[in-house]
Order: structure tokens, then C-alpha cells, then sequence
């Protein structure tokens, strides 16, 4: 083996050594902080469509978005169909209003309600009010890999920190191991009982990066069997600046 051929051995074995230590090295909070920041920036406006399905009935819901994830702050407003328009829910740090035009007033979402159906979907009150510190609340574990999809993936179990104020006994996520986005995750009540499931779909490009567009939300309990979420990315913007008045309870009360 001549010089030239060892210096070239010498650097792939350098490469490869330095993969397999990076991939080591990364952690389960790693990984899902890396996704919530690519899923969320700094701030996100948008437009959501949301179908809400279920054995006798069903109906879709078309709705503006903004989040300043920094501040902790997030407004969502019903824009159709026209019987729901206005309807509204204002988030500030772990407090959350909802805005009924119906009844021109709006109500705090107490303690005892996070866990309740948000808007009459499969979410609750708790995913909005908390959707944006998973990172922070929980403690997370990479527990192994798999594929979901034929995607490889990584399995991440997640566990409340104590005093947390959420409502889940653990959430287990499977992450794409191309690029750490969520491709399922499977939340557990207090007795570790599987109760839902939440799928990622059709990733594409939103702004300046590749997100799922698509979340499909199940619920697996008997009494639930049959209901369906389903909610699609319509339009996203990343990272622009929003007007401070959105997040007011002004706003909220606006009838459009």
C-alpha cells in the first residue's frame, strides 16, 4: 500500500469515526428541540384548515394563526364557515381565553378544563397552552430506533418534569433520523394507557424549510373510536415580526 493510499484510509477512518461520535453524542432533548425549532421559529403566522370527523357528523373549520413562541403567546381565529366566524382562543404564557361571537364574550379556560376538546377537535386545551415548552416540561429519553412509514426513526419517550403542569403520564415520539421531524407521537393518560395518536404528513417546503403539513389526530380510546382530527398547513410564514396588539384580549373580543 503506497503513501497516498494510507493518508486516504487515514481520513475515512477519521470521517467515520467522527459520525459514529456525533451520533452518539445527540440527545432525545436534542432532537426535539431541533424539530420544535425548525417546526416553529421564533415567531409563525398561518393558515390552518381543521376537520373534525366523527361516526354521525362532520365539519371543517378554516382559521388564521399567530405565535410568538419567545414570548410565549399565541392567537388563533375562526375565519369560516360563517356560523363559526370569530370564534377565537388567546394564549399568554399558561393562560388561555376563548372568545365566543355567538355570545359576544369571552371566558379564562380554568386549571380544571386544560384537558378538554379545544374548539371540538381531538386537541385539547392543553396542547395549545403547552404546545410550545414540550422541550422544557419534560424529560426526554432516546429509547431506540424504527421505522414508521419506511422512515427510519427515533423512539423518544418523554416523562412530565416534576410539577409540570400537564396533563399527559408520557408522550413517545418518533422522530425521522434524516431530519429529526416528528413522524408519529403516541400520548399516554396516568394509568400509561395509550389514548391518542398524532401523525405527521406530506412534508414540503413552507417559507425557508420542510415541514409536515399535515397532523392526523386519533384517539384510541373505545368510548372515542371512530373520531378524527385532521389538520392541514395552508400558508406559514417564519420569523415575522407581529404586531403586539394581536395577543390583547381586544383583539380577541374582535367579531372578525
Amino acid at each position: 500500500m503506497n503513501t497516498r493510499t494510507h493518508l486516504l484510509a487515514f481520513l475515512i477512518s477519521i470521517i467515520c469515526a467522527t459520525s459514529a461520535v456525533s451520533a452518539e453524542q445527540i440527545t432525545a432533548q436534542d432532537i426535539i428541540r431541533q424539530a420544535e425549532e425548525l417546526m416553529r421559529g421564533t415567531t409563525a403566522i398561518g393558515v390552518y384548515e381543521m376537520t373534525i370527523t366523527t361516526p354521525d357528523w362532520e365539519r371543517t373549520l378554516t382559521m388564521r394563526f399567530w405565535e410568538d413562541v419567545d414570548g410565549e403567546k399565541a392567537f388563533v381565529r375562526v375565519t369560516d364557515p360563517p356560523k363559526e366566524r370569530g370564534t377565537a382562543s388567546l394564549k399568554l404564557g399558561n393562560e388561555m381565553w376563548t372568545y365566543l361571537p355567538g355570545v359576544e364574550r369571552s371566558m379564562k379556560i380554568p386549571p380544571s378544563m386544560m384537558s378538554q376538546s379545544w374548539m371540538g377537535s381531538d386537541l385539547t386545551n392543553e396542547d395549545i397552552v403547552h404546545g410550545d415548552d414540550f422541550v422544557d416540561q419534560y424529560e426526554h429519553e432516546l429509547l431506540d430506533t424504527t421505522t414508521v412509514d419506511a422512515q427510519p426513526v427515533y423512539v423518544i419517550r418523554s416523562v412530565p418534569k416534576p410539577d409540570a403542569p400537564v396533563v399527559w403520564d408520557q408522550i413517545v415520539t418518533y422522530a425521522r433520523v434524516s431530519d429529526y421531524l416528528p413522524a408519529q407521537q403516541d400520548y399516554f393518560d396516568e394509568d400509561s394507557v395509550i389514548v391518542r395518536r398524532m401523525r405527521y404528513g406530506e412534508f414540503k417546503e413552507m417559507g425557508d424549510r420542510v415541514i409536515p403539513t399535515l397532523y392526523i389526530v386519533e384517539p384510541l380510546t373505545e368510548d372515542e373510536r371512530g373520531n378524527r382530527t385532521t389538520m392541514r398547513i395552508v400558508e406559514m410564514e417564519f420569523d415575522a415580526r407581529i404586531p403586539g396588539g394581536v395577543f390583547s384580549r381586544a383583539n380577541l373580543e374582535r367579531s372578525r
